[in-house]
C-alpha cells in the first residue's frame, strides 16, 4: 500500500499531478448551420413578400404575408433560440 496524496488522488494510480483543477476546457464548436439554413430558406420562402411590403407596407399586406407564410414567419421569429440551443 502506498501512503501520502497519491492514495487520495483522483484518477487512475500512478498518474503525477492528477487532480481537479487540470479539467480540459471544452471544445468550442462552430457555427450553427442547421438554423442559418433555416432562416435563409425562411427569407426565400418569403422573397416576394418581402419585396411587396417594402413598397407598399400596409396592415392587410403584412397580415397576407404572415397568414400565407406562417412556417416561414415563425422560423424567423425562433431563429435567436435555435441559435443559442444550437451552440
Amino acid at each position: 500500500m502506498s501512503t501520502g496524496t497519491d492514495s487520495l488522488a483522483l484518477g487512475p494510480p500512478g498518474t503525477p499531478g492528477s487532480s481537479d483543477t487540470e479539467i480540459a476546457a471544452p471544445r468550442r464548436r462552430g457555427i450553427p448551420l442547421v438554423p442559418l439554413l433555416l432562416a435563409l430558406l425562411a427569407l426565400l420562402d418569403l422573397r416576394v413578400e418581402l419585396q411587396l411590403l417594402f413598397d407598399h407596407l400596409t396592415l392587410t399586406s403584412l397580415t397576407e404575408a404572415v397568414r400565407n407564410h406562417l412556417l416561414a414567419v415563425m422560423v424567423l421569429i425562433f431563429t435567436p433560440s435555435l441559435m443559442r440551443r444550437y451552440r
